[in-house]
């Protein structure tokens, strides 16, 4: 990991909050928890989006494309 360090300026409010949540955990790890929670919250959010957007021959076609680029891509 790296060792350089810097500093984020938020509010002492706000500070207080992510103290409060982040219990015993170092501000890296808490900090690199969050984020991966953030992505997997919009990586779902996305999820819906497009399954709302897709009917279920578009998600059949989709998925047999897939297949067959992993198929046609082995080494």
């Amino acid at each position: 990991m790296n060792n350089k360090v810097t500093t984020i300026s938020i509010s002492e409010d706000v500070k207080e909050k992510l103290e409060r949540e982040k219990g015993d955990l170092s501000w890296d790890e808490f900090l690199l928890l969050l984020l991966s929670e953030y992505r997997k919250r919009k990586a779902e959010e996305n999820l819906t989006r497009l399954k709302d957007i897709l009917n279920e021959d578009d998600i059949k076609r989709i998925e047999e494309s897939h297949k067959k680029m992993h198929e046609e891509f082995k080494l």
